[in-house]
């Protein structure tokens, strides 16, 4: 079994990026099982050579029990939310993402969020994370998609969720590459990012 943490770079509950998380954590495949965390609201402030609170410690400890992670974030100011760069100023120090099996999810329109995206990959560069090329996506989503519940209800995003994370279990098994998700046959605003050889993190670009 596979286990997948979903970290949103939103502190709020009703955000785009935590209701995108919810919605996959409702279309996992059989194999793996999804769990949202919610604590980046409580995390304090980093502080180098101090002793973890237990909210971090609780944190590093989910992490280290996940198979993978997942990213979700806004862009703030052209860069990573300083909520989000706490939480992973903890991991980097902690030393948590050494070698883990990480993707993000995009749900902003091609140049939004640029710089978040880079400096997440930056981060998760200098972590030694494992970015897995092939389950990062990005696809639009409007904040009108989402019910009441926090659940979005586009059928484009459930695809693409669902080809995301088959692409993450072939990753993690090593299983040979499937043809182009069925998703990306409806509309050229969903594009497949391609694939990336060696550990390098490189920011995808649309194609112009």
């Amino acid at each position: 079994m596979t286990r997948l943490l979903l970290i949103p770079g939103s502190t709020r509950d009703d955000s785009l990026h935590c209701a995108v998380l919810r919605t996959t954590s409702k279309l996992v495949p059989p194999g793996i099982t999804a769990t949202l965390y919610d604590g980046l609201r409580v995390l304090p402030a980093f502080v180098p050579g101090e002793q973890p609170p237990g909210s971090v410690d609780l944190l590093r400890r989910v992490v280290d029990a996940s198979d993978a992670v997942l990213f979700s974030t806004p862009e703030f100011a052209g860069s990573l939310p300083g909520s989000l760069k706490n939480l992973l100023d903890w991991l980097v120090d902690g030393g948590n993402l050494g070698g883990k099996p990480v993707a993000w999810l995009s749900v902003a329109g091609g140049g939004q969020d640029d710089g978040a995206r880079a400096m997440l990959e930056t981060v998760l560069g200098h972590a030694d994370a494992r970015l897995l090329r092939p389950a990062c996506i990005r696809v639009p989503v409007s904040p009108g998609s989402v019910d009441a519940r926090g659940i979005v209800g586009d059928p484009q995003l459930h695809m693409a969720v669902r080809d995301m994370l088959q692409a993450l279990q072939r990753s993690l098994t090593g299983s040979a590459p499937k043809p182009q998700p069925s998703w990306q046959a409806y509309s050229s605003v969903y594009p497949v990012v391609p694939r990336r050889e060696g550990p390098t993190f490189e920011t995808w670009r649309p194609p112009s």
